[in-house]
């Protein structure tokens, strides 16, 4: 039994012994010399141990971890990384699209203008030749465009006579009001109808300065401004639809205006760069209940 004590004895020795000379080597210092080589004198030294070592390889590589996370996540590089994608890239991409496809309209107009005028300038422009017309032919020729002919009266007559008895000709009254719906803005729609996520209508993404018609004519029961979306205006119409109108940036209309269908209420689009002249939000309801706007208007 004590020889048994005595070998765990000498093992936990040997352990610790084992130790105590990991951490000395750990913190044991190391002179690192910079040496003039012609004179051999010291120019620059710097003492360091095992755990320093450890230490500051630590830190630097911790360091660099952050900066470069900063550097990716604060610069147009994380575009670069797979799998990155931004919200809303894809409306961006839309609205630039679409102010590119202008700018190259407006500048092939200038073109044609500038080509013309210097046209004009140099005298290469040859006036347009008019052809001669002769009214009193223009004239006859109308007339006789205008009076029916005889075989067109004779049918005429003919189906007037044979419909006239006819009862199942006559249209039957129907209670059903038949609703035509005007599209509110010119625009590419870039997010449906989704009441799953509650979307509960339609983004459209106009052109700078675009007019915002009334889709049925109606009463304006709502115009203010909020922080949400900017200026918003609301139409009660018949049949129970409330229209909504949001991301304004101005109003045409108050509450208590009598609107026709298709006529201006707002204006939307004055700034590409505007959160409200970016999207226009467009919503329809009936009777307390979404409707989806691409059913009932042709975008």
């Amino acid at each position: 039994m004590p020889k048994l004590y005595n070998l765990r004895l000498a093992s936990m020795k040997k352990k610790s012994s084992q130790f105590s000379s990991f951490l000395h080597k750990l913190r044991f210092q190391y002179r690192v010399s910079v040496l003039n080589e012609n004179t051999l004198e010291e120019s620059w030294h710097i003492q360091l141990s095992r755990l320093k070592v450890l230490v500051y390889a630590s830190m630097l590589i911790f360091a660099t971890f952050i900066l470069l996370t900063l550097l990716i996540f604060t610069t147009p590089i994380r575009y670069y990384l797979p799998g990155y994608g931004e919200s809303g890239s894809h409306t961006r991409i839309l609205s630039e699209s679409m102010t590119v496809d202008s700018l190259k309209h407006q500048v092939e107009l200038q073109d044609a203008y500038l080509n013309l005028m210097q046209a004009v300038i140099r005298g290469n422009l040859k006036p347009d030749s008019i052809a001669k017309l002769d009214s009193s032919k223009l004239k006859e020729t109308a007339y006789q465009f205008l009076e029916k002919s005889r075989l067109e009266r004779k049918y005429v007559e003919e189906f007037e006579n044979n419909e006239k008895y006819n009862l199942t000709t006559l249209s039957a009254e129907t209670n059903e009001n038949v609703s035509v719906f005007f599209r509110p803005t010119k625009g590419v729609i870039s997010s449906s109808f989704n009441p799953g996520e509650k979307q509960y209508g339609i983004n459209i993404i106009t052109s700078p300065n675009e007019t915002v018609i009334s889709t049925l004519a109606g009463t304006v029961v709502y115009a203010a401004f909020t922080f949400d979306f900017g200026w918003v205006i609301q139409v009660q119409h018949e049949n129970n639809y409330l229209s909504i109108y949001k991301n304004n940036t101005r109003l045409l209309k108050k509450i208590g205006d009598v609107i026709r269908a298709g006529e201006g209420i707002a204006v939307t689009g004055e700034n590409g760069d505007n959160k409200s002249g970016t999207q226009f939000y467009f919503e329809l309801w009936q009777l307390g209940k979404p409707v989806n706007p691409e059913n009932v208007i042709i975008f």
